[in-house]
């Protein structure tokens, strides 16, 4: 994509320079939410190629907004984080995604499913302190999707990082979640609950009683989702 030129003196044409191309905004989300590997990057944008991925991280950072350093844990790895004028983006995509939550058609949102990203996105946010402190393991099965797209496999251990698992992990499963997709999605977004969900039969949930019953409590949730949707008038 050629570089964008506004040719206007003014902040906003200057940074619409810099954040206007195509993914920009959506791969600052993620630096933001604390992904910084490029491979945890890619799994927060599951359908931006790598080239392009490649392309956006660098050019955030001809622009200052973000640095690559080498990692201090892993040899041969790269991370990426915020500058100092990257962090003070943050209120710039807040306020987008706040107003994109109060003003989109949720129906048009819901009909953008994408699993990986979702399952990537839930797993950034999950709410730890609601878990008993001993490794769980939930599964989610969502029959509605496609061969490879239909379970995933959240591992949650003390002292660990929070896992998504696209193959059997391994371990005894703790907790069973069989839904749709849509619907799954809908929680997650706030238009719905878990409660609601499973007496509306769209939702089973198994296994560990406490888990079960602590859902909603525990799962990551769209930080949006507290936001109410507006009519426009």
């Amino acid at each position: 994509m050629a570089h964008v030129d506004y040719g206007q003196f003014c902040p906003v044409a200057m940074a619409s320079e810099i954040l206007g191309n195509r993914w920009t905004v959506i791969l600052l989300r993620e630096l933001l939410a604390g992904s910084n590997r490029f491979n945890d990057l890619r799994r927060g944008v599951p359908r931006m190629s790598p080239a392009l991925l490649s392309k956006r991280l660098k050019e955030l950072e001809d622009a200052g907004i973000v640095h690559r350093v080498a990692s201090e844990i892993e040899r041969g790895v790269y991370e990426y984080h915020l500058t100092r004028s990257g962090r003070d983006l943050k209120p710039v995509v807040v306020a987008m995604g706040t107003w994109g939550q109060r003003w989109i058609e949720a129906s048009e949102a819901l009909q953008k499913l994408d699993a990986s990203y979702f399952m990537w996105g839930m797993h950034q946010l999950l709410n730890t302190e609601a878990l008993p402190k001993r490794r769980c393991v939930i599964l989610f099965q969502y029959p509605d999707q496609k061969d490879g797209l239909r379970k995933r496999w959240l591992v949650v251990a003390p002292g660990a990082e929070i896992d998504v698992c696209v193959v059997d992990p391994g371990f005894d499963v703790d907790l069973y979640v069989t839904t749709d997709l849509r619907s799954m999605t809908a929680i997650w977004m706030g238009l719905t609950t878990v409660r609601e969900t499973i007496k509306a039969k769209k939702m089973s949930v198994t296994g560990d009683r406490h888990l079960a019953a602590n859902m909603q409590t525990w799962l990551g949730l769209s930080p949006f989702a507290v936001e109410k949707k507006l009519v426009a008038g």
